[in-house]
């Protein structure tokens, strides 16, 4: 699963699905959030591979997680993979570098999120 915190959840929800995501629509939103806990409201959405997107409020993300988030825009984030050895890692290196023959752009979400669009002739 991946959750990003975002500003407004109908307008984020209702980008998702221009995207062409399919979402039920925010769910949760009988569990209000108070000083001492967070709300429940969130909107999700079901990728390939049973990967999972959530939009959740940023505040109530900050809460439920006890940490403190950077500027909203800033879209700054890193997603690893974690493999056995350096030499795993050399060769999966060698293999995105010899893969790399795609054709991308690059967008924003509502609330600063970096997001790839990619084409690579290779999966066709």
């Amino acid at each position: 699963m991946i959750t990003l915190g975002v500003d407004d959840l109908e307008r984020s929800l209702a980008f998702y699905r221009a995207l062409g995501l399919a979402s039920p629509g925010v769910i949760g939103t009988e569990f209000v959030g108070a000083d001492a806990s967070p709300g429940g409201a969130a909107a999700m959405f079901e990728l390939e591979g049973g990967l999972t997107l959530a939009v959740y409020g940023r505040k109530d993300l900050e809460q439920d997680a006890n940490a403190r988030f950077g500027a909203p825009g800033s879209g700054d984030f890193s997603i690893g993979h974690l493999v056995g050895s350096k030499e795993e890692v050399d060769g999966l290196l060698a293999q995105a570098e010899a893969a790399w023959g795609i054709y991308s752009g690059y967008f924003r979400d509502p609330d600063g999120h970096l997001w790839e669009i990619i084409w690579n002739p290779r999966r066709a």
